[in-house]
């Protein structure tokens, strides 16, 4: 059970999640728009959020700055953060502005804050659980198309939610973070992307 559990925080380590995120929805609206954009802010994505953090990182552990991939220290999480923040600052800035896609911009503006805010927390001497913030931005993600979208995925959000509580109990299980930690890191990821309803998916209702 334990292995079946840590599968999890593989399968949602935080940088895959722009990637899940932007393939859901365009699997969900992905019929709306031309093979060419879709191919185009895929490739973006997975360029500026899987290659080139996973560089830096490979960078900073020959450097000797990073020892494991889990960034188990407070102060290894300082640089990897700020870079990841520069990062999705450029995608924001230059993949969505020639597209109309408010959904995944203001996904996008919400992980950005949520990074910031852990950047901010860090500094502070506060450690925020990554993983848990970003498995629950995917899921508030998901719960905001189904509402855009009038859909139910009842059994999609609740898989998220379930994945979330597997997430949480194996960051538990191997010591990498306390509860504090986990729940910080939950309401890191949650906060920014319900701030942002208010922005672009209530006045739509």
């Amino acid at each position: 059970m334990q292995k079946f559990i840590a599968i999890f925080s593989h399968v949602f380590y935080p940088l895959f999640i722009p990637v899940y995120a932007t393939l859901f929805y365009f699997l969900l609206a992905g019929q709306y728009m031309y093979t060419q954009e879709i191919y185009l802010i895929f490739l973006q994505v997975f360029i500026l959020t899987i290659l080139l953090p996973v560089s830096v990182f490979y960078l900073l552990r020959s450097l000797g700055h990073i020892k494991t991939t889990m960034l188990r220290e407070k102060r290894e999480r300082i640089v990897p953060l700020g870079v990841y923040c520069l990062l999705l600052l450029m995608l924001i800035q230059y993949s969505f502005t020639g597209f109309r896609i408010p959904e995944l911009y203001y996904f996008f503006l919400g992980l950005l804050l949520s990074n910031a805010l852990a950047f901010i927390l860090i500094i502070a001497g506060h450690k925020a659980s990554l993983h848990m913030m970003a498995v629950s931005a995917l899921t508030l993600f998901v719960i905001s198309l189904s509402i855009y979208f009038h859909l139910r995925f009842i059994y999609i959000i609740a898989f998220f939610i379930l994945s979330s509580g597997f997430v949480a109990t194996s960051r538990l299980q191997v010591k990498a973070h306390s509860p504090y930690e986990l729940i910080l890191g939950t309401l890191v990821g949650i906060v920014p992307q319900v701030g942002l309803w208010f922005l672009w998916l209530l006045p739509t209702l």
